[in-house]
């Protein structure tokens, strides 16, 4: 039901991508970007699973659930609770690298599965965002993390549309330009979100719900400005294509 939900959500939204495309895309991707560790990681250790009936695409269903299971936790408001919720979104988060390293192991990358890769991270983090302001509501924060939630739930969706047009707008989708978060040496700004299970263990998760509120907004102002600056680059190339035609 979630991935027929998906595949509509896709054919109504957005055009189609052609899959060589895609597949062009991650390999010169792989070649011009040093891989984040935790991707290299999850290459290891997916091999076995390359001739197993697991698919890629039940991979991704299980970081979504995982995720929505972790938002639920921190829901609560219980501490006890909100320390498992934070170990499993880690999980969620890591096994995400898995369904695209299998896709390329196996050579199916598809568009639906790109699609829905992107649609479940999004959800993963708005249901995060949203969890954590109804949990956090009932501390120190009081209303404020409602609003926080709110705000930070909204900026994963709206990175999310941001995103998606970024990469429909890039000449190559393999340049590495359009595709993932910023990265140095070896990480990537998303893989800070690892650190909400030991700062949650260590009973800090209400500071930490903050910066990462405020992390999520500027990060969703950053996509929006890449994806309007392609949007007039692309405006002005075919204006400037047009010309040169009437020419």
């Amino acid at each position: 039901m979630v991935a027929g939900l998906v595949n509509f959500f896709i054919q109504i939204i957005y055009r189609k991508l052609d899959t060589r495309k895609l597949v062009k895309h991650f390999t010169l991707m792989k070649k011009n970007q040093k891989l984040p560790y935790d991707q290299r990681l999850a290459r290891w250790l997916v091999k076995p699973l390359s001739r197993s009936l697991i698919t890629p695409n039940q991979i991704t269903s299980l970081t979504l659930l995982l995720a929505l299971i972790a938002a639920i936790l921190f829901a609560t408001g219980d501490e006890a609770y909100s320390h498992w919720a934070a170990g499993l979104f880690v999980l969620a988060r890591f096994f995400d690298h898995f369904d695209g390293e299998l896709a390329r192991l196996r050579g199916t990358v598809s568009e639906f599965g790109y699609y829905f890769d992107y649609i479940a991270g999004g959800l993963s983090y708005t249901a995060l965002f949203a969890g954590l302001g109804v949990g956090q509501a009932q501390g120190e924060l009081g209303i404020w993390a409602t609003v926080l939630g709110f705000i930070g739930a909204s900026a994963a969706i709206i990175s999310l549309y941001s995103n998606l047009g970024i990469d429909r707008l890039s000449d190559n989708m393999g340049s590495g330009e359009a595709v993932g978060y910023p990265g140095f040496a070896g990480f990537e700004l998303e893989d800070g979100i690892y650190l909400i299970a030991p700062i949650t263990w260590l009973g800090l998760l209400t500071p930490f719900f903050v910066v990462a509120g405020i992390g999520a907004t500027v990060y969703c102002l950053w996509s929006m400005w890449r994806c309007a600056r392609l949007t007039t680059q692309k405006a002005t190339e075919f204006e400037e294509k047009k010309d040169g035609k009437k020419r």
